[in-house]
């Protein structure tokens, strides 16, 4: 945010902050005629041919590259569509994100199809996906990441004092610089949440649609919270899944990856102790962490294969993300202590200089991070935050802390960040785990209490990162069904029970 073959890329989330001016609240909806949008296939590699006939139709909404200039540069956005089947239940468009920013979401419909999104959802529903602007075949945008710029999703290497920040900070501003000499069309300004929902309205006014009900996973949270805040009047049913707290990334929110590695780490060090025969990570939770720690510091002083203590780290911070892959990093680790070598996992590849696969991804998490609110620029700032972290989060907060290239971002912002509107209908469904890496379960309720009566909290006492078909409370996901096909709304804020 957020699938597991993304998840790295989705690992890009916060909470709050804040930019100085009047935020952004309501917007004017896209009042024109509709667009006529023309479907046809999608392009290759969208949906695996090996797996049967093609489900998806895809086609082009044209939107202002600067809504300031709506008769200016247009940019085109690529959305996909699994179109129901059943008429006499079909009752309008469902928009997807799954996270990043920069995940690409054309494939998102037949993916979460395949995840089992029930037949009431997409009798009621044409499900839309989409490449949000500056994403894959949305007017793609790039800094020039080559391979052995590792960002490991953008997140920053652990600081283990004030030296690793300044080094750090030289790194990050490179980066900045680099990405505006690589702006060479003018369009990493313009990529922003706040750009991001218009578009989704004028996708809404293509599609001949009064109102476009939401799914977002992760900073997909975000954008929906933005859209809802927007639009309320186009907003039909919001669902809001692993939540950053806001519509935008900070320093702050950023630092929230430190908590919530904390209060997940437990669940993988009880499954490793209870294993201990297996692995020999320790036969306590306790001594699991410390065996975290102790390799992590060897790892420092001394890294082995491509992986250093960072790599480590960020290894594990992943892991915490499914249950589904506290078995391989078991078997790292065990490889790690009984031969001083990562074993099958492997550390991190040399560099060849070439282009990244992952460069689109990053860029584009950064022009989003960077142009929706201002970053401390002072390096002290960093280096107290970093500090203060690694003795409050030890097993992460030293990376999610530190300095990153929005310090030194040129491009934006342009505008303040989307204000959260808690004035319109109680249409906006909040569903969290109560023990996430990346969006803490902190998140969750400060979106909530942003949104007043708006919204409901459902917090799932689960551990990982995405609740609706990616984890398995059947509770959580009956209420998320219930709500997307009858509209039903919890009464108040409630848990869902471990199954």
């Amino acid at each position: 945010m957020n699938r597991q073959r993304n998840l790295s890329l989705l690992a890009v989330l916060g909470l709050t902050g804040a930019l100085a001016g009047a935020p952004i609240a309501g917007a004017e909806p896209i009042e024109e005629p509709p667009a006529q949008v023309r479907w046809g296939a999608c392009p290759e590699g969208v949906e695996d041919r090996a797996t049967g006939p093609a489900q998806l139709q895809c086609a082009t909404v044209p939107v202002p590259l600067n809504y300031s200039e709506p008769e200016g540069a247009q940019i085109e956005i690529m959305i996909s569509r699994l179109a129901s089947k059943n008429p006499d239940k079909r009752r309008g468009v469902l928009l997807l994100n799954p996270g990043g920013p920069g995940g690409a979401g054309l494939d998102q419909p037949a993916f979460l199809a395949a995840q089992g999104l029930p037949a009431d959802v997409l009798d009621s529903y044409d499900v839309i996906g989409m490449d949000t602007r500056g994403v894959g075949h949305s007017a793609p945008v790039s800094c020039g990441f080559t391979d052995d710029q590792a960002y490991f999703g953008n997140i920053p290497p652990y600081a283990v004092n004030d030296a690793a920040v300044t080094e750090r900070a030289a790194v990050a501003q490179g980066v900045a610089q680099q990405c505006a000499a690589n702006d060479h069309e003018g369009r990493l300004r313009y990529v922003s949440t706040a750009n991001m929902a218009r578009d989704l309205d004028r996708i809404r006014a293509a599609l001949g649609e009064d109102k476009a009900s939401f799914l977002g996973y992760s900073y997909g949270t975000a954008l929906g919270a933005a859209y809802a805040s927007m639009f309320p009047r186009q907003a039909d049913r919001v669902v809001l899944d692993s939540n950053i707290g806001d519509t935008y990334l900070d320093h702050e929110g950023m630092r929230l990856y430190g908590r919530g590695m904390e209060e997940t780490f437990p669940d993988f060090a009880k499954w490793a102790a209870a294993r201990h025969d297996t692995y020999g990570l320790g036969r306590t939770p306790e001594e699991v962490r410390r065996t975290y720690l102790t390799l992590a510091e060897r790892l420092d002083a001394n890294p082995v294969d491509g992986m250093d203590g960072n790599l480590f780290r960020f290894g594990t911070f992943f892991t915490l993300y499914r249950p589904a892959l506290y078995e391989p990093a078991a078997e790292s680790w065990k490889s790690l202590l009984e031969t001083g070598h990562p074993g099958p996992a492997g550390g991190r590849p040399p560099g060849t200089g070439a282009a990244s696969p992952n460069d689109n991804a990053w860029s584009v998490f950064l022009a989003v991070t960077c142009n929706d609110a201002e970053w401390p620029e002072d390096l002290g700032t960093y280096q107290r935050a970093v500090a203060e972290d690694r003795e409050r989060h030890p097993l992460y907060g030293a990376a999610a802390a530190n300095v990153m290239p929005c310090a030194y971002w040129k491009l934006g912002p342009s505008e303040p960040p989307v204000r959260i509107d808690n004035t319109g209908p109680a249409d906006v469904l909040i569903v969290q785990n109560q023990r996430d890496p990346v969006t803490p379960l902190r998140g969750g309720e400060l979106l909530d209490e942003k949104f007043g009566q708006r919204s409901r909290l459902v917090s799932v006492d689960g551990s990982g990162h995405g609740v609706y078909l990616l984890g398995t409370n059947s509770c959580a996901s009956d209420v998320v069904t219930g709500y997307l096909v009858d509209g039903t709304m919890p009464d108040n804020d409630m848990t869902c029970r471990a199954n």
